[in-house]
């Protein structure tokens, strides 16, 4: 592998694969002793679900109402 102009590395198709790091997946380079460890970040919580069920079952509209002081 080679460091492009722009400091760009492939990981090559069969590693990518192997370890599900498939396109916009975000990466931790950490340095060690032996050179450079690539990791795959953790998924975080898409948004949706951080607010999922926050009206506890409620209208949608009574909350807005609410939120909006009327």
């Amino acid at each position: 592998m080679r460091i492009s102009e722009q400091g760009q590395v492939t990981i090559p198709k069969h590693l990518r694969d192997r370890y599900g790091m498939t396109a916009n997946v975000e990466v931790d380079i950490t340095p060690t002793e032996q050179g450079l460890l690539i990791r795959k970040r953790p998924a975080g919580k898409h948004p949706v679900d951080r607010v999922y069920g926050i009206l506890n079952g409620g209208d949608t509209d009574e909350y807005l109402d609410e939120a909006r002081g009327k």
